[in-house]
C-alpha cells in the first residue's frame, strides 16, 4: 500500500464509471458515450435522467412513462411545506432550506425500509427525490415572497414546470428550451465534490435520502456550487458602475483580481457547456432584445482571451461564466442558482449512486498521523 499523500485525494483513483467522461485538454463532456453539445441541443432533460440510471436512451415509450412517473411524484406533503415556510419566515439560506427540504421527504417514502442493495427501489427513492426538488424551491422562494404555494403541473416538462412553480405563469418556449438545456449541462462531471460525498455515504448503505442530503451540504461550499452566484453579482457590480465592461474588466485585471468564471480544475481550454449557454444567452437576448449581459460577458472574454491569452494559460471561461447571466434573464433569484445546480446534480448523483451499489465497497480511506507517541496522562487534579 503506498504511502504517498495526495491531499484532496487529486488525481487518485477509487472507482470505475460508465456515467461521465471529461477530456480536459480537448474541452470535451461525455455522458455515457454521447458529447454534451449534442445531447443539449437534442435531448430533453427526462431522456438524460433516463440514460444516466438505466444506461441507454429511451424509446417513446419508455421516455413517455419515465416522464409521466416523475410528473406524479412532483407533490409534496403539507408538513414539508410548513417546514419551509417556516425556514423562509427565518431568512434561512436557499442551499439550506433546500438540505432540510429534501430531508423531511424520508418521513413520507413508502420504500425507506427496502434493503440498500435493491437498486429498483434505490431507483425509485431517487426518482421521487428529483421530481421534488423543484417543488420544495419553487415553494421556498415563494413563501420569503409572501405568496401562497403554488400546485406542480403534471403537463409541463421538468423544467418547464419549476420556472412555472417560480413564477406562476407558463414559460416562454425559449426559457423553458434553455433552462432544460443548462439541466443537462450539469447533470453530471465525474467523481466532482458533492458526487463523491453521496457515493461514501451510499457505500455505508445508508438510505437514498441520506446520500443526497450529504450532496447537497457538499454542494453549498463556495469552493464548490456557488461560482455562478459569483459571476453575476461581479456582472451587477459592473452594471452599477459608471465603466463600460472593457474599462472595467481592464481595472479588474490590473488590480490583480481573478473574475469567477475563469478557470477549472479539469478543462484546459473553454468548457464545453460554456460555448452552450453563450448560445443560449445570444438567443434569450434576441428574444428579449436586451442584450447588455450578452455584451458585459462577451467584452470580459475577448479581452481577457485576445489581451491576455488566459487559455494558452489553461485559464479560460467555465460554465459558470454564462449560466449566471443565463438564469439572471430567467428571472431566477441570484441564491437560486447553487439550489438549481443541485436541481441538476442530482440526476448524477443518483445515477452514481445505483452504479456504484451494483459492486458496493464501503469507501474507508487513510489518513497519515503526524502527532506525538509519547505523551503521559495526567490526571485531572494534578494539572
Amino acid at each position: 500500500m503506498s504511502d504517498e499523500l495526495k491531499k484532496g485525494l487529486r488525481g487518485v483513483l477509487v472507482a470505475e464509471s460508465e456515467m461521465s467522461f471529461i477530456d480536459g485538454d480537448a474541452g470535451k463532456l461525455i455522458y455515457r458515450g454521447y458529447d454534451i453539445e449534442e445531447l443539449a441541443r437534442e435531448a430533453t432533460f427526462e431522456e438524460v435522467l433516463y440514460m444516466l440510471w438505466e444506461g441507454q436512451l429511451p424509446d417513446q415509450e419508455e421516455l413517455d412513462a419515465f416522464s409521466d412517473s416523475m410528473a406524479t411524484e412532483r407533490g409534496v406533503e403539507a408538513e414539508t411545506l410548513e417546514t419551509l415556510r417556516i425556514l423562509a419566515e427565518s431568512d434561512e439560506e436557499a442551499m439550506a432550506a433546500l438540505r432540510t427540504g429534501v430531508s423531511t421527504l424520508s418521513a413520507s417514502e413508502p420504500e425507506l425500509d427496502a434493503d440498500p442493495e435493491d437498486l429498483g427501489a434505490a431507483q425509485r427513492m431517487g426518482r421521487r427525490i428529483t421530481a421534488k426538488i423543484p417543488t420544495i424551491l419553487a415553494n421556498y422562494d415563494r413563501f420569503r415572497r409572501g405568496e401562497d404555494a403554488i400546485e406542480p403541473r403534471e403537463d409541463l416538462s421538468h423544467a418547464g414546470n419549476f420556472l412555472y412553480m417560480l413564477t406562476g405563469e407558463e414559460p416562454n418556449p425559449v426559457a423553458e428550451e434553455t433552462f432544460d438545456m443548462a439541466l443537462i449541462l450539469h447533470a453530471d462531471h465525474g467523481f466532482n465534490a458533492s458526487t463523491f460525498t453521496t457515493l461514501v455515504i451510499a457505500s455505508t448503505l445508508a438510505d437514498m435520502y441520506s446520500a443526497i442530503t450529504g450532496g447537497i451540504g457538499a454542494l453549498s461550499g463556495p469552493l464548490h456550487g456557488g461560482a455562478n452566484q459569483d459571476v453575476i453579482e461581479a456582472l451587477l457590480e459592473l452594471d452599477d458602475s459608471d465603466m463600460g465592461p472593457l474599462e472595467w474588466v481592464k481595472a479588474k485585471t490590473e488590480a490583480g483580481e481573478r473574475l469567477p468564471g475563469w478557470g477549472h480544475g479539469v478543462y484546459n481550454t473553454k468548457d464545453p457547456r460554456a460555448k452552450i449557454l453563450q448560445q443560449k444567452l445570444e438567443d434569450l437576448s434576441e428574444e428579449d432584445g436586451e442584450t447588455k449581459w450578452l455584451d458585459y460577458t462577451t467584452t470580459i472574454e475577448e479581452f481577457l482571451t485576445e489581451e491576455k491569452g488566459l487559455p494558452e494559460k489553461g485559464i479560460a471561461p467555465n460554465v459558470d461564466f454564462y449560466s449566471g447571466s443565463v438564469y439572471y434573464k430567467l428571472g431566477i433569484p441570484v441564491d437560486m442558482y447553487t439550489p438549481i445546480f443541485a436541481m441538476s446534480r442530482v440526476g448524477g448523483w443518483v445515477g452514481h449512486i445505483l452504479e456504484y451499489t451494483e459492486d458496493n465497497k464501503l469507501i474507508r480511506p487513510r489518513g497519515r498521523y503526524i502527532g506525538p507517541n509519547d505523551q503521559t496522562f495526567t490526571p485531572i487534579d494534578e494539572r
